[in-house]
């Protein structure tokens, strides 16, 4: 058994909290060089090299990427021989992401009782944390900062078998065509497809880990990627909304078993500004 102190993993989540809304990584910025290439439309052009530019003075600046720094959505893989000592690991994620909101000033944009008060936590937390059990001695902490323009656009399609692969790319098209502008494109489609209607939408938000454009292993499920990606952006939406050849950046597919009268389709998008950092205890 390997034990680690709560108060590292705090001090990780903090920096990754930090991180995560100052750095856009490599993967991403590559992928926007590469839209940008390939824009068809100037004004589209001009969007994604203002983009970019961004992307340079957040850091430099210590300006966040975005003014939205997101619900905090932290993602743990806990190797089964690990052991937190000197505290709860729940506590210790919750405290990270106080931490690192307050020393970044960060925006803070959680509130309590949603649907009535509505009042702010001032400290960003509670995080959603999602924990997997996994096998070794080590503890994964992803943590993505999830705008709410993005996140908003969300969708759930309980299909039903006979809809098939057609069924899936519909739903999909739907979605992208639906939110419009609101998840500012260019985006990264997050897909899930199987499982039940809370493992799919989890495959999908979980699809937003992969590097941009990292292709499924699956070359089956890769093909369908390659096919969603292009029908995306035949839907002419272009960055920020404003037309263009650029819809998305990329389109992640992940996949699971469902059962024999099932076929759900999980849709999560996110934003040109496509943050999560991660590290390994």
């Amino acid at each position: 058994m390997r034990e680690i102190k709560a108060a590292d993993v705090t001090e990780a989540v903090a920096r990754l909290a930090r991180e995560a809304n100052l750095f856009l990584g490599d993967d991403v910025v590559r992928a926007l060089e590469r839209a940008t290439e390939q824009e068809e439309s100037p004004l589209g052009r001009w969007v994604l090299e203002r983009i970019m530019e961004n992307a340079r003075i957040s850091p430099a600046e210590s300006i966040p990427l975005c003014q939205d720094c997101g619900v905090a959505v932290v993602m743990l893989d806990v190797g089964q021989d690990v052991h937190i000592v000197g505290g709860g690991l729940t506590a210790a994620v919750e405290e990270g992401i106080r931490m690192g909101y307050e020393e970044g000033s960060l925006r803070k944009s959680m509130v309590q009782q949603p649907f009535s008060a509505r009042v702010n936590t001032k400290d960003n937390t509670p995080a959603v944390i999602h924990t997997e059990i996994v096998p070794g001695d080590r503890l994964r902490i992803a943590v993505m900062p999830k705008g709410g323009g993005a996140e908003n656009k969300s969708r759930l399609f309980m299909l039903t078998p006979s809809k098939g692969r057609e069924g899936v790319i519909e739903s999909v098209l739907t979605a992208v065509d639906e939110a419009g502008s609101d998840p500012c494109p260019p985006v990264i489609v997050g897909v899930g497809i199987g499982g039940t209607s809370e493992k799919v939408m989890m495959l999908a938000k979980k699809a937003l880990l992969r590097p941009v454009g990292a292709p499924n292993p699956d070359a089956e499920v890769a093909a369908l990627e390659q096919e969603l990606l292009r029908r995306v952006n035949d839907l002419g939406i272009g960055p920020q909304g404003l037309g263009g050849r650029i819809t998305a950046l990329a389109v992640h597919v992940e996949v699971f078993p469902a059962h024999i009268a099932s076929l759900p389709v999980g849709v999560n998008l996110q934003c040109h500004s496509a943050r999560h950092k991660e590290a390994v205890l």
